[in-house]
């Protein structure tokens, strides 16, 4: 007798799309810290002029219900609750005559502020 088995579907999306520049920058910016053990943490704060601003940093604890997403060989941990606030998004690096830097395009922001590090 065969038995049904019930499977999950899988998100439609991952919650952040790492993009080649980035993932190539944070991956010599992790060959610098030296430790393998490191991640990107991508995070939402309150706070900011427009509601919420982004946090990204190093980090080795990777907690149990953390999303975690791969790129090149470069993780992506996002707790659950940023998770929600920019599932889909796109992280990119940028280097041109007007500066360097990461850029954060996001689907769900609803509005951002003047000065480009906090939205709603």
């Amino acid at each position: 007798m065969s038995q049904i088995v019930s499977i999950k579907p899988s998100k439609a999306r991952p919650v952040v799309t790492v993009t080649d520049a980035a993932v190539n920058k944070l991956r010599e910016l992790l060959e610098a810290e030296g430790d393998p053990t490191l991640a990107l943490r991508m995070a939402v704060r309150p706070g900011g002029c427009s509601g919420f601003s982004y946090e990204m940093f190093f980090d080795s604890e990777i907690e149990e219900d953390d999303r975690v997403v791969e790129f090149g060989g470069v993780k992506v941990v996002v707790d659950p609750q940023s998770a929600e606030k920019i599932q889909g998004s796109t992280l990119d690096y940028r280097d041109g005559l007007m500066g360097a830097g990461f850029a954060i395009d996001n689907p769900n922001v609803t509005r951002t502020c003047g000065c480009g590090n906090s939205f709603a």
